[in-house]
């Protein structure tokens, strides 16, 4: 059942949800609004020749209030807020509808586990023929919270557990690589 903004206003009064820092205006009917933070991540197009799933990528860091994705790019980012899901609740991140009518696609692989603690990274693609400058600060996309059926029994303890700032594919270190 997906939360409603009832319920994650007691959630996070209550302490069971944590998402900080967190204006009033940033809960939605449905969802809580996060905000784009001063990290990013470009892939280092002169350091990598081909991106397989068994060798770490390497990637180029920024630190800035503003950022320009040039037309057709990819970019990592992050939120401002920091997040810890309690073992019953999952999330998932959508792009606010009135970015994505200027042809900027966010997600961050579409889901975040029970148990997360830590910034999300988003995934940015500018799909428009236009470079689209963004701020800091800035609603960029939504946080859909929904209740488990139950308390997981493994909540996230992952290669992405506490992850600040924007952070790069670990897919090298999944199991099958080990």
């Amino acid at each position: 059942m997906i939360l409603s903004d009832g319920t994650i206003t007691s959630l996070i009064e209550e302490g069971i949800l944590k998402i900080s820092p967190l204006m009033e205006y940033q809960i939605q009917p449905a969802s809580v609004d996060l905000r784009l933070g001063t990290n990013f991540l470009k892939l280092d197009e002169n350091m990598t020749e081909i991106m397989t799933l068994d060798s770490e990528i390497k990637y180029i860091s920024y630190d800035s209030e503003e950022i320009v994705i040039p037309p057709h790019s990819f970019l990592l980012a992050t939120t401002m807020e920091h997040i810890e899901l309690p073992a019953d609740i999952t999330a998932f991140v959508e792009g606010r509808s009135s970015i994505g009518r200027m042809g900027l696609f966010i997600q961050n692989a579409g889901w975040v586990d029970p148990g997360f603690k830590g910034q999300i990274t988003l995934e940015l693609y500018n799909a428009n023929c236009l470079p689209i400058k963004l701020t800091a600060g800035r609603r960029i996309c939504q946080l859909v919270l929904a209740r488990l059926d139950q308390e997981a029994l493994n909540p996230y303890h992952g290669k992405y557990l506490n992850q600040k700032n924007a952070v790069g594919s670990r897919i090298y270190k999944d199991i099958e690589n080990q």
